[in-house]
């Protein structure tokens, strides 16, 4: 038999056995930590940021289309009577709806007129070109069914 405590090197094993299964638990806990954080992450930066940035493409691509059919309006517009044209654009841009609001939207300057698409935190102003200082146009719609442009040398009440 030898001398002293029989059970110290059992003692010395068992703690080297804990510690590691204490370091297996931390180190699991931070990577799942982590993990977590960039579950969360990606929904944001890989799904929607670069659908806003699509929407708001459509968006521009869109008012740029209603501000060209206003100045087709205008450029065939009669002294003396009115005209109405009627037209589509998408109903929903990337599965929702959007709002278009036509006219002076920031201030009384006629030169300002501008088309703006809101929807979805996403907004797209785009100026009329061409017609800013001579004629004033205004109005909203939805995406949704057809659309109308109307013109009246009278002017509408």
């Amino acid at each position: 038999m030898r001398p002293g405590d029989q059970n110290k090197e059992y003692r010395r094993r068992t703690e080297a056995g804990v510690a590691t299964l204490i370091e297996y638990i931390l180190i699991s806990g931070v990577l799942t930590g982590l993990f977590i954080v960039v579950l969360l992450l990606t929904n944001t930066h890989f799904m929607e940021m670069p659908a806003r940035t699509i929407t708001y493409s459509a968006y521009t691509d869109i008012s740029n289309g209603v501000s060209t059919r206003i100045v087709d309006i205008y450029a065939i517009a009669p002294v003396n009577g009115d005209i109405t044209s009627r037209f589509d654009i998408p109903d929903e841009v990337a599965g929702r709806g959007y709002l278009v609001e036509v006219g002076n939207l920031y201030s009384e300057d006629l030169s300002a007129q501008t088309v703006r698409i809101s929807g979805n935190s996403v907004v797209a102003n785009v100026a009329i070109a061409g017609i800013g200082s001579t004629r004033r146009a205004g109005g909203n719609t939805t995406g949704s069914g057809m659309n109308r442009i109307s013109y009246n040398s009278g002017g509408f009440v």
